[in-house]
């Protein structure tokens, strides 16, 4: 018994000693942009929320665009600031996965204050952005722009049902509809 009591204090002792080195911050990564610490910080600010007119006229402008190109089975999403849906349109042809699509890529832009093509350009980058698809909510497909009033963000608009460059053309024709 006095053995196997010893035994275990040895291994606690040991393991007490051992837990400092998972305790320790390895040392900054020289080629790692994320170790930068930027002199400024001033993102745009989320101002009123957008209302369901205005809401259809940026969708209107995404869908004239879409038929313009003659490009079929999109859909189109508007948010608020928080992220939550304020109008959706879809054309019939639509696959049934990018309903779900563009609104993530209208609340990523609007949560997060940056168009998804910032994530997926940052993906791109390798292994010092690999911790992206940790944060809750993020989608790293372009598509999904902020909707600015004034300087401050009012909601954002996602658009799914083409390729990436196809969704972000159709989206930006929605930003153009504030200005």
């Amino acid at each position: 018994m006095r053995r196997l009591m010893m035994m275990a204090g040895a291994l606690g002792v040991a393991l007490l000693m051992s837990s400092g080195a998972f305790a320790q911050v390895p040392p900054p990564e020289p080629g790692n942009p994320n170790e930068v610490i930027p002199d400024k910080m001033n993102p745009p600010a989320y101002g009123e929320a957008i209302n369901i007119e205005t809401a259809k006229k940026v969708a209107a402008a995404a869908v004239a665009e879409v038929k313009k190109r003659d490009w079929h089975g999109m859909c189109i999403a508007v948010v608020d600031p928080h992220g939550d849906l304020v109008y959706f349109e879809r054309d019939d042809n639509c696959q049934y996965a990018s309903v779900q699509i563009s609104q993530s890529k209208a609340r990523t832009a609007a949560r997060f204050r940056r168009p998804t093509l910032v994530f997926e350009r940052l993906r791109a980058k390798g292994f010092n952005f690999a911790y992206l698809p940790t944060l809750d909510g993020i989608i790293a497909s372009r598509g999904g722009n902020p909707l600015m009033v004034g300087g401050k963000i009012v909601g954002a608009i996602g658009v799914s049902g083409g390729t990436g460059s196809q969704d972000d053309a159709i989206s930006q024709a929605g930003v153009a509809a504030l200005h």
